[in-house]
């Protein structure tokens, strides 16, 4: 399997970073994950640290390729989310830690995501978004069933609202699992938290990676400078891995 890949993890106007972001790429498979730590200065890291370790130790005690890679996304998020919410025994609900989460596997020319929050995945094609996740959040349940609009998301009040993450309560929370996508040469999978998509459109996201020649790296790095400044002075940490798979 041959790719390229780049993570990146930016402060941005924040005083700390409770995001992570990981790429594990093997001969014949790979997992890129980022998270977003959710909560106080260290429960965000420390949901974000703990999530992040499940998910890799699920990976590399997994023979590869995988016979079952949705198989695989459930369970390795369910004990991600079961690894998290230990975090919090004895806190009250609101202080326990808790992490938002987007993970995408990479093996015999497709690709599997998953997702918890709104954490997001895009599959682009030359310069154009062929799909992305839907958040879980308020105002996407908003806009699923026809109370706001489109152009309302940006400026809504409860836009930071997330309907369900992992960490807080024991419960499993709600996961997007996706099926097979099949990949072409050239293909991008990016995955960010809302730092990078907050105060971006998806087309101008995807424009970013239209031309197949350039440094994958350069690309991503613009990217995070076109966010942040979009969100300054107010910021939020802004992270991504990108993987652009080359057959």
């Amino acid at each position: 399997m041959r790719i390229e890949h780049a993570d990146l993890s930016l402060i941005g106007d924040r005083e700390d970073n409770q995001d992570r972001v990981t790429v594990a790429a093997t001969e014949k498979a790979a997992l890129l994950v980022v998270i977003d730590g959710m909560g106080g200065h260290s429960d965000g890291s420390r949901a974000a640290d703990t999530a992040l370790k499940s998910l890799i130790d699920s990976f590399q005690q997994t023979s590869l390729p995988m016979f079952d890679p949705i198989g695989f996304l459930h369970l390795s998020l369910s004990r991600a989310h079961d690894d998290v919410a230990r975090l919090g025994n004895g806190q009250s609900i609101d202080a326990r830690p808790r992490a938002t989460i987007a993970v995408c596997l990479v093996q015999e020319g497709a690709a599997y995501w998953a997702h918890v929050g709104d954490s997001r995945i895009y599959h682009i094609r030359h310069g154009k978004l062929v799909s992305r996740t839907r958040d879980h959040s308020h105002v996407e349940l908003l806009l699923r069933e026809g109370k706001i609009t489109e152009e309302e998301l940006p400026n809504h009040p409860m836009r930071n609202f997330v309907e369900c993450c992992l960490g807080g309560d024991p419960a499993i929370p709600e996961m997007t699992i996706s099926g097979r996508h099949t990949l072409q040469s050239g293909d991008v999978l990016l995955l960010c938290t809302d730092g990078i998509w907050a105060n971006l459109r998806d087309t101008d996201i995807a424009a970013f990676f239209r031309d197949d020649t350039q440094q994958l790296r350069a690309w991503l790095e613009a990217l995070g400078r076109r966010a942040v400044q979009a969100s300054s002075p107010f910021s939020d940490n802004s992270t991504a891995a990108v993987m652009r798979y080359l057959g």
